[in-house]
């Protein structure tokens, strides 16, 4: 178990709209953010993606399940996050089980990848999309 890993998923956790000042205490100026739907490098463009994140959701909120460490400086958290979008599944609550793999040097992330289901967080509650994706995923299944 990592303390370090414990200690930043606590301190994500308490992200919102207004302490995004934060984000230099755990990410590296240099950090490299991805995930299915986005790709941002350096501390300026990551906390413009979570202001336009935090602009456009209420209600957002990490549970973590899991704190993996795999190596000195490298590690795994599992994760299930909640929010809620008015123009997403009438307002209603989604939840999205997901993964980020991190790396970290001098007790700061220098690399974020967030691996989870796109179709879950955002395609499937589009009007349209939703219903050809549902019955997609049902045919898959």
């Amino acid at each position: 178990m990592s303390e370090f890993l414990r200690d930043y998923a606590r301190r994500f956790a308490e992200l919102d709209k207004d302490n995004l000042h934060l984000l230099g205490e755990l990410y590296s100026d240099d950090i490299a953010f991805a995930d299915p739907l986005h790709e941002v490098h350096g501390l300026p463009d990551l906390r413009k993606y979570f202001e336009d994140l935090y602009a456009n959701v209420t209600g957002l909120q990490f549970e973590f399940h899991a704190f993996d460490q795999v190596r000195e400086g490298k590690g795994y958290l599992r994760w299930t996050m909640t929010y809620r979008h008015p123009r997403l599944k009438q307002g209603e609550p989604i939840v999205v089980p997901g993964c980020s793999h991190l790396l970290w040097a001098d007790n700061k992330v220098f690399q974020h990848r967030d691996f989870f289901d796109a179709g879950a967080l955002l395609y499937e509650h589009l009007p349209v999309m939703g219903r050809m994706i549902r019955w997609l995923k049902g045919r898959l299944a």
